[in-house]
């Protein structure tokens, strides 16, 4: 029986990435509805649930995708709701790669490395990505602070992160270099920069300066990249006893988690991957 991939969107043409991705993931044929509203998802994943009964139903799964996360956060609710008992198909939820790439970064940072009481600041953190990192990294142990330009964004994240996961983090304001000189001189251990594509967030001056800083990330692959100084394929290179992970090491597990995910669907008709079980998937992984 072939292995089918709905994917389930609110952008008006589904991603090629993600139909790409799971192309190579193994799936025998997607299924792909872009511009897909609340009120419509019902019907489609009743199409997927009461077209193969019993163990068949392994074989036909959901992907919720696209680029606005709010917006596939309805769908998912939506989608979830639509399930009943044993009747239902395993559903995957990545918007704009926010979960494969929350978890590969925080496997990076994790693999092989007891985090618990570490410092994390997690530098335009109160994305999609960033809100998803913290969560990971306090579960690892670390103490979380998430930073915005806006003081008033970083509280509104730090409140959404606690409502939803029950997760205590702290929320910074910072508007440039001084600010996060400041907040490094505060012990900092990690590092994490999730800032908009060509955007630098912190300068080589200051992280080679700060003496309790231990790993630094960043996921813009666009330049000049979030860390001056680092290079795109820096996977762990050392400077000045700080390890790098730059965004193609972070993309290429990122990709690889991805797949892993896409194939673990198919195992049965009952998995919900989202960012936490996702995570564990990439823990599972080499670094």
């Amino acid at each position: 029986m072939k292995k089918l991939l709905i994917n389930l969107e609110s952008s008006p043409k589904p991603s090629v990435f993600d139909q790409v991705t799971a192309y190579d993931a193994g799936v025998d044929n997607i299924l792909a509805y872009g511009g897909v509203t609340p009120e419509e998802v019902t019907n489609l994943v009743y199409g997927a649930m009461f077209t193969r009964g019993g163990d068949a139903l392994k074989n036909t799964a959901i992907f919720i995708g696209g680029e606005n996360v709010p917006e596939a956060e309805r769908l998912m609710k939506k989608a979830q709701k639509a399930f009943f008992g044993d009747v239902r198909v395993s559903v995957m939820f990545d918007p704009n790669g926010c979960n494969t790439t929350a978890a590969a970064m925080v496997h990076k940072a994790a693999c092989g490395r007891n985090l618990k009481g570490k410092k994390v600041l997690i530098l335009a953190g109160t994305g999609p990505l960033g809100m998803r990192e913290a969560v990971l990294l306090a579960r690892e142990g670390c103490e979380v602070t998430i930073s915005s330009r806006r003081l008033d964004r970083a509280e509104e994240a730090k409140k959404h992160i606690l409502d939803t996961s029950g997760v205590e983090v702290t929320a910074l304001q910072v508007t440039g270099d001084a600010d996060v000189r400041k907040a490094l001189a505060g012990g900092i251990n990690i590092v994490s920069c999730c800032g908009a594509p060509g955007i630098q967030l912190i300068d080589e001056a200051t992280w080679k300066s700060a003496p309790e800083l231990e790993i630094l990330a960043d996921v813009n692959a666009v330049a000049p990249l979030g860390v001056e100084g680092i290079k795109m394929n820096d996977n762990g290179r050392e400077v000045e006893g700080k390890l790098l992970y730059g965004p193609i090491a972070i993309g290429n597990l990122k990709m690889k988690v991805h797949k892993a995910a896409v194939r673990a669907l198919f195992e049965s008709n009952d998995k919900v991957l989202d960012f936490e079980s996702i995570y564990e998937i990439a823990k599972g992984m080499g670094g």
